[in-house]
């Protein structure tokens, strides 16, 4: 994990375990709330995720990159 830097946004977000069986969950998972990514990826859509020394590498298509740096330019 390289932790803050030049280029980096940083943004509030809520993590969670979701426990299958739980609050209507089918299968454990992982829930990222966040209005910030709410904006940038959008309901329904899917991307890539890996894991990465220290947390998750989060891939983002065209359209979503627009969102997203649309979002830190404000």
């Amino acid at each position: 994990m390289s932790g803050p830097g030049i280029g980096k946004h940083k943004i509030k977000i809520n993590a969670y375990v979701h426990e299958k069986g739980k609050s209507s969950a089918r299968v454990t998972h992982l829930d990222l709330e966040s209005e910030e990514l709410s904006k940038i990826v959008k309901p329904g859509e899917i991307t890539f995720i890996k894991g990465k020394q220290g947390g998750l590498f989060i891939a983002l298509k065209k359209d979503m990159i627009k969102r997203a740096e649309k979002l830190i330019k404000k």
